[in-house]
């Protein structure tokens, strides 16, 4: 990684930061891992990456390298954007940095897998509960990290910007014989998909005809067999960039019905299309929808589709949806550009624990 040139006269701050996890499909974990730390020159340190070739090769890198290299570099940061730290970093919790996307390994552990269960939940326990520096990626994050940490962490709000990752142009699209319906995401319980079969059959119920096209690979449970046997449900697996364009661009509306989420990136992205939204009436969507998208209770089919069903029937939806869109985009990268400036300085200064007190980071 290519640093700035810096000031002879000020220290140099030695950071590790674990990317053992990229490598695989680029998903929400991974883009936020590349695009807020790995691509991010930042001020007066010496950023070194970690990263792994495979499976095992990851797990000796995250749970002995990784603490191995604390031992050797005892004045060294450490940052974690993407799987939490092993627990033997709870000894040197005054020098690591975790990014925390959401507090599913403890909130909601019903929907994990056993993977996620068994490798990433109680390391992250251990960390939530030890550490003392911690990014999160909302605002909502944030309130549901506070209560887990102890009194004297810091949680600094580091919200990611939103690219144009599948190069989408909002287009006037122009209306069909059905309802173009889209989403993104693995194919889990916590996206809660089962929620849309009965969102169609209340929309077929007052007279319109959707079609469901889901973009993402297969994860655990078996969500994906009642939707692969409905007739009206595409589903797509993991679909390259141009693809996926495709999709987006040819769908109406996007649809989210997750029980929860961190952020909801792919919601941001659809929107680049220019595509109308709707998600859960719950915090984390209004955070990062504001204004723009139509919100619903998923486990209420029919109020869903008549809140549907109104969107589609005014007069203009279409344009009046794009400029909220795209409105919504640029109001969502102007609060992370801010963000990413406090970000790009955080390690001018070695940590000192004893400077920071009692006192949570926060707004900014």
């Amino acid at each position: 990684m290519m640093q700035r040139q810096r000031p002879k006269n000020r220290q140099t701050q030695r950071v590790f930061i674990d990317l053992t996890h990229l490598g695989r499909h680029v998903t929400g974990i991974e883009r936020v891992s590349i695009e807020q730390f790995e691509a991010v020159d930042f001020n007066d340190a010496d950023v070194t990456a970690i990263r792994s070739s495979g499976t095992l090769s990851m797990i000796f890198r995250q749970h002995v390298w990784l603490p191995l290299l604390a031992l050797l570099h005892p004045t060294a940061l450490f940052v974690f954007p993407g799987f939490p730290p092993s627990p033997l970093f709870a000894f040197a919790r005054d020098r690591v940095i975790m990014y925390v996307h959401d507090l599913f390994l403890i909130t909601r552990r019903c929907d994990l897998g056993w993977k996620a269960f068994v490798y990433m939940a109680w390391p992250f326990s251990i960390a939530v509960r030890h550490l003392k520096r911690f990014q999160v990626n909302s605002e909502k994050t944030r309130g549901e990290l506070a209560p887990f940490v102890r009194p004297d962490a810091a949680i600094q709000l580091y919200r990611p910007a939103v690219r144009n990752v599948f190069d989408l142009v909002p287009t006037q699209r122009r209306p069909g014989p059905q309802l173009q319906i889209a989403t993104l995401g693995t194919v889990e319980p916590r996206k809660n998909y089962g929620a849309m079969i009965p969102i169609l059959d209340a929309l077929a119920e007052l007279g319109i005809r959707a079609e469901l096209h889901i973009v993402g690979r297969e994860g655990w449970g078996d969500a994906i067999t009642a939707l692969a046997n409905d007739p009206r449900v595409k589903i797509y697996g993991y679909l390259a960039v141009e693809e996926v364009k495709a999709v987006l661009e040819a769908a109406d509306v996007y649809l989210c019905t997750s029980h929860d989420e961190g952020l909801g990136l792919p919601l941001l992205e659809a929107q680049y299309a220019g595509l109308a939204v709707i998600a859960p009436d719950k915090r984390v969507f209004r955070e990062v929808l504001g204004s723009s998208a139509t919100f619903i209770d998923p486990s209420d089919a029919h109020g869903a589709a008549a809140a549907i069903s109104a969107l589609i029937s005014t007069r203009d939806w279409q344009s009046h949806a794009t400029g909220a869109a795209v409105a919504n985009v640029a109001r969502w990268n102007g609060l992370a550009s801010l963000d990413a400036e406090a970000a790009r300085t955080m390690f001018s200064q070695p940590v000192r624990p004893e400077a920071r007190g009692g006192r949570r980071a926060g707004a900014h």
